[in-house]
């Protein structure tokens, strides 16, 4: 179809031409003292057009006798490339196959072609990096730390962003294999925004956070990891499950407590190992009991609304915590959480924890008769041995209390066998 147009228009191109060239009359004339020179119109158009040509033609000829040492030396420079390129794989190769010597060779080659190549106007930094990899295997910090900075102060000069990240989140990963924890945090705070959050320089963040016992930071990042499916929820979950311990146990007083457990979204504030220790490292520093039963609360209700929702040990140790409060309250009533513990023994009157603990409850705000009641019945049930022993331990408090001797006897026979 090209070709069918191309002679149609050159058809016309013809046809136009003998139209114009056949019947035309003119002339012009030169003048160029003392002469005078007559031609055609034709005849002067034809040799305007072969003068330009020519005149075209002359100078591409020029130009490309002049480009001349120009192409020279670019083909000297691809072949120098292609060598550079042949020597940089090798030592990638070597590097990947563990033949650290070999790669520190080929990429010290690498930097001798890239001065070469440098010498002659051109910049190329591969071979910093690759020898700094290989002295890093090697354990040669000091010449690894050379090639660094090298690689650094080039990235830095060529004004290339992408080549000074990776020349950053290299030095990040380098530092945390040196288990130097600042370092490595300097190096990925350096890095814009962009990179920044990265999966890869979030991972080196998290490890960085961990060694540096930094669990807010290692938390915070967990999170961010977690949102870009770097970790699977399950995984996820359990390592923010661990880091909000870990942050939770670092607290020294009460208010360092408050602020670890204000710095927790609320899915983890629901977990029930968290709210545990964070209630229980509350009441270890003499802060607000109510407060601790707030933190409690919803963990409270997962297992009132589900039984299952909390292992045996779970509720034990819910139970005690809720214990340790109204010991700490020194019997003020609390009626809405006195409410609840009714309202949940009622619902399930064969849970022997629930039994229990509505017992020690209600031996804590001296009502006598119904917590010997609630404490006997839960005896049968209780599979634990420390709450088996609390709770003969309860009765013989209560016996005294009656000033029943030895009924008081007895009780504290029996918790001592456990």
């Amino acid at each position: 179809m090209r070709a069918a147009l191309w002679l149609v228009a050159l058809f016309a191109i013809a046809v136009a031409s003998a139209l114009f060239a056949g019947n035309n009359q003119a002339s012009i004339t030169l003048f160029w003292p003392p002469h005078r020179v007559d031609l055609s119109l034709n005849l002067f158009l034809l040799l305007l057009t072969g003068g330009f040509i020519t005149l075209h033609l002359a100078m591409r000829a020029l130009s490309a006798l002049m480009s001349i040492p120009q192409q020279a030396r670019r083909w000297r420079l691809l072949q120098n490339e292609r060598a550079l390129q042949t020597a940089l794989l090798d030592s990638l190769s070597h590097l990947v196959s563990g033949r650290f010597i070999r790669a520190r060779k080929a990429a010290e080659q690498v930097l001798s072609m890239e001065e070469a190549v440098q010498q002659r106007g051109e910049r190329l930094s591969h071979g910093a990096r690759l020898a700094g990899e290989s002295a890093h295997a090697l354990q040669d910090r000091s010449l690894r730390d050379e090639h660094f900075q090298k690689a650094l102060q080039e990235s830095a000069s060529r004004d290339a962003q992408e080549a000074r990240e990776g020349v950053q989140l290299r030095g990040a990963r380098w530092a945390l294999d040196d288990r130097d924890a600042p370092r490595a945090l300097q190096w990925l705070d350096q890095l814009p925004q962009g990179a920044a959050r990265r999966t890869v320089a979030m991972r080196m963040r998290f490890r960085a956070a961990r060694l540096a016992g930094q669990a807010l930071v290692a938390l915070e990042t967990v999170r961010l990891l977690t949102k870009h499916r770097a970790f699977s929820e399950a995984a996820g979950r359990s390592i923010a499950r661990g880091l909000a311990i870990e942050l939770i146990h670092s607290a020294h007083d009460s208010v360092q407590v408050q602020r670890a457990w204000d710095a927790l979204d609320t899915a983890e504030q629901r977990i029930p190992e968290v709210a545990f220790e964070a209630a229980e490292r509350l009441l270890s520093h003499g802060g607000d009991v109510a407060l601790s039963r707030q933190w409690l609360l919803p963990v409270w209700d997962s297992m009132v609304q589900s039984h299952d929702a909390l292992t045996l040990a779970q509720r034990i140790r819910l139970a005690r915590l809720l214990e340790r409060g109204f010991a700490l309250s020194g019997g003020e009533l609390d009626t809405a959480w006195l409410t609840r513990i009714e309202t949940a023994q009622m619902g399930n009157p064969r849970d022997a924890v629930l039994q229990y603990l509505a017992g020690v409850v209600c031996m804590r705000l001296s009502l006598w008769g119904k917590a010997q009641q609630l404490l006997k019945q839960s005896l049968a049930m209780l599979q634990d041995s420390e709450l088996h022993r609390d709770t003969w331990l309860a009765l013989a408090q209560l016996a005294e209390q009656r000033q029943d001797a030895p009924a008081a006897e007895e009780a504290y026979r029996e918790a001592a066998k456990r």
